[in-house]
């Protein structure tokens, strides 16, 4: 079967993506390997109409809504590689497998967080070692809290941060405060340490603390990092996608309608923009949707090639 479209990740991004496609009653394949980048975190906080929800319950209410619609096709399994040429895309998923064949590709395979290697961090990653303030913070309640030092955007987190709680920038090293920002930090009452934090204490996921490497303990009840990211997938690369340079690591080039640098190609979540949230990344996925749904529908009326 031709497909129109192969959606490659079914998390918010593509599944946002697939609903404006099925609603135009376009032939759909979803192609999910059940990784989403949020697994991590218990709860979703900051989604209209979905506060509080573990992500997972949000994406099977999306699924189950989404498979109502006659044109769509959800397969589970991982794509190990997309081949292009004129009549469009071959996806091979399961190492060889099972292939599909479409029209557009379109590309929502998200990005990993690449975690300091500080003890104890990795086992509280998404419970009291955060990333956004927006999805976490009104939960941590206040008190002692941390931001730790990764690279120029750490700063700025610190002074919003503050809103949050007391708030200790830990420099790390990496971090070099400038006169103006030191200035800015005080007046948002913000403590800076230059002490390396060596290890995180407690009894993950709880936070009790921070053991820095000169000895001293600094007692925290939550930890913002300021990740950065990579790639979760390889194919936008394989396929010859642009990429641009971010503040958190590279993202693939976009136009405002999710088309990629490589024919035929769109993308959309957190693999195409920055900052991140669930939000930002539902949004996204509708404008690549969209954007694939109009190059198709230029084809069908002109023979246009694809765009």
């Amino acid at each position: 079967m031709l497909y129109d479209a192969i959606i490659v990740g079914g998390s918010f991004a593509g599944l946002s993506a697939a609903l404006q496609l099925a609603r135009a009653r376009r032939q759909v394949l979803v192609i999910d390997a059940g990784l989403p980048r949020n697994r991590f975190a218990s709860e979703s906080h900051g989604v209209l109409g979905h506060d509080g929800k573990p992500g997972s319950q949000v994406l099977a209410e999306a699924r189950q809504q989404l498979q109502a619609y006659p044109t769509v096709q959800i397969f589970n399994g991982r794509v190990s590689r997309v081949d292009s040429g004129e009549a469009g895309f071959v996806v091979e998923a399961e190492d060889g497998m099972r292939w599909f064949t479409a029209r557009r590709l379109l590309l929502a395979t998200g990005v990993a967080d690449v975690l300091p290697e500080i003890p104890g961090l990795q086992e509280r990653w998404g419970k009291t070692v955060v990333h956004c303030p927006y999805c976490h913070g009104y939960e941590i309640g206040g008190g002692a809290i941390g931001v730790l030092g990764t690279g120029p955007m750490s700063v700025h987190q610190a002074v919003l941060f503050a809103d949050w709680g007391e708030v200790t920038l830990f420099t790390q090293g990496v971090v070099a405060v400038s006169a103006e920002e030191q200035a800015l930090l005080a007046a948002r009452k913000v403590r800076v340490e230059p002490s390396p934090i060596a290890e995180l204490q407690g009894t993950a996921p709880a936070l009790d603390g921070v053991l820095l490497r000169d000895g001293r303990r600094v007692a925290i009840k939550a930890l913002l990092v300021g990740t950065q990211v990579r790639m979760a997938s390889p194919l936008a690369a394989a396929l010859g996608c642009a990429f641009d340079d971010s503040p958190f690591g590279p993202i693939v080039r976009i136009d405002a309608w999710g088309l990629t640098s490589a024919p035929g190609v769109y993308a959309g979540g957190d693999m195409a923009r920055v900052p991140h949230s669930i939000t930002f990344a539902c949004a996204g996925g509708v404008a690549a949707g969209i954007g694939l749904h109009a190059s198709l529908v230029m084809e069908d009326a002109h023979g246009m090639a694809p765009a």
